[in-house]
């Protein structure tokens, strides 16, 4: 019972995790219609060169294709489980590259009220989480 306890918290976090960035490619992609920030892949991609204004356009446009790739393989990772210190870490360096990224180009609030800066501590912290074991116990 106490191992339930204790591995629910990071699932709940990795699959938070996870539909989080999916929902951010679902929206690029024109999924959530009306309740959508981008809602097509174009506005993204203008998005994206505002976040990137120091690349070249078509180092920006790739940056698009790459954060788009990256957040769909990190999240079925973090869901799977699979390699979790490692996706954790990755997870929250991309987070931390768009906290950044937003916080140069748009200031500070834009990356707090998308709570970009709260994802990336939390996929470091899941990277730092210990393994519950058999008996219940932290490794």
């Amino acid at each position: 019972m106490a191992m339930k306890l204790v591995q629910f918290p990071q699932l709940f976090l990795r699959f938070a995790l996870a539909m989080t960035m999916l929902s951010a490619v679902a929206d690029r992609l024109g999924f959530w219609g009306d309740n959508s920030a981008w809602g097509n892949w174009q506005r993204f991609e203008e998005y994206t060169a505002t976040l990137t204004f120091f690349l070249p356009p078509t180092l920006s446009r790739f940056s698009a294709y790459a954060a788009t790739f990256l957040e769909i393989v990190l999240s079925l990772l973090l869901i799977l489980g699979f390699k979790l210190k490692w996706t954790a870490i990755a997870t929250g360096i991309l987070l931390l590259l768009f906290a950044l990224s937003m916080s140069v180009s748009l200031g500070i609030k834009a990356p707090l009220d998308y709570s970009v800066w709260v994802g990336s501590a939390a996929a470091f912290l899941l990277a730092v989480q210990q393994k519950p074991n058999n008996t219940g116990s932290s490794l």
